[in-house]
């Protein structure tokens, strides 16, 4: 089992290296930096790759109705090229309060567009031919209303070096999708006992493509929150907040893939107990309403004693390949310390 970690979101006071440097040092394998609708990933990834010499670094996830297929491309081809081939390509649909809200385009059909996206950066990259598209989402060369006729195929000018794609998905359709077109997914919620909600779907994707690879050759990659300390319940309280803003708050009612996802694991009454008390306001009560058992199962917390007992269940699961890459999401020096003399 690989480990990595998830940075936040650069903010104000900037990227902090010192965890990233931290993790080079003791041998993580990646780390990882996402989006929202503040700042973007392609330039904490670009900062990352540019102050280290040997950790992958990954975008996760570039929104893909922020950036065309072809920008997307020359984006991870150019990061790809200058890095020594350190960089992971994580793109996504995200949700649609991000999509319409935030983007202003349909949210659509994002499984069918996250299957054109990925086709269309795998032929540039390829470079076998000069790329035309014609699909639901993209038609490459555009031809449609107020084109003016002069477009026509191109090559990319520059050799793409080759590309791990994948996908942020925690839905059975999303992770399907995973299993069908990419080389790995970026779950944010996983739980070693019940691995089976997360790989199942992905299996299922696999033999719809008519794929030979299996799991071991596929890399899931759970984000898992960790919180070193003496006091379990004030670990626990750290987490709350966070998790009752995306079970409860993450989508609307009856479309919320978080709080799906979270009924799948068993814990089915305090998913809407959760989502009850946010969406009427009342954030302690959800806060208070997440359940101490799945904060455990998805989460590492506790002394440095807790964790390494807990990390046992994940390598058991890493030996048939259900995860091959743990992503220590909210990982400061000490916890990157206590995973890796467990682990590495």
């Amino acid at each position: 089992m690989k480990l990595g970690m998830v940075l936040r979101f650069p903010g104000e006071a900037g990227l902090d290296m010192t965890p990233v440097l931290e993790a080079e040092r003791l041998g993580y394998s990646e780390v990882w930096v996402g989006e929202a609708y503040g700042s973007d990933a392609v330039s904490p990834t670009a900062w990352m790759l540019a102050r280290t010499t040997t950790i992958k670094v990954g975008t996760g996830i570039m929104q893909i109705p922020a950036r065309t297929p072809a920008c997307a491309a020359m984006t991870a081809m150019t990061l790809q090229s200058l890095s020594g081939d350190r960089f992971l390509c994580g793109v996504g649909p995200s949700g649609p309060q991000v999509i319409e809200g935030w983007h202003g385009v349909p949210f659509g059909k994002p499984h069918a567009r996250t299957r054109e996206y990925i086709s269309i950066i795998r032929k540039i990259v390829a470079r076998e031919a000069p790329l035309e598209h014609q699909g639901e989402h993209y038609q490459i060369p555009y031809a449609g209303p107020g084109a003016t006729g002069l477009g026509k195929p191109l090559k990319s000018i520059i050799h793409g070096k080759p590309i791990k794609f994948y996908t942020a998905a925690i839905s059975p359709a999303g992770l399907r999708t995973a299993g069908e077109i990419a080389d790995g997914v970026l779950p944010i919620y996983m739980s070693p006992e019940k691995a089976e909600a997360v790989t199942a779907p992905v299996l299922e994707g696999m033999a719809k493509a008519g794929h030979t690879k299996t799991l071991a050759d596929f890399d899931l990659a759970p984000y898992v929150r960790i919180r070193v300390g003496d006091d379990v319940a004030a670990c626990r309280d750290a987490l709350r907040p966070e998790l009752a803003l995306y079970i409860g708050g993450m989508g609307a009612r009856g479309r919320n893939f978080y709080n799906d996802f979270v009924k799948r694991l068993g814990y089915e009454a305090a998913a809407v107990a959760i989502q009850d008390h946010f969406l009427a306001g009342r954030r302690k009560d959800a806060e208070a309403a997440v359940p101490d058992a799945l904060i455990d199962d998805i989460s590492l917390i506790g002394p440095k004693e807790r964790i390494r007992d807990r990390l046992q269940a994940w390598q058991a699961i890493a030996k048939d390949h259900r995860v091959g890459t743990l992503l220590l999401a909210g990982a400061n020096v000490e916890a990157l310390r206590v995973v890796a003399e467990a682990v590495l």
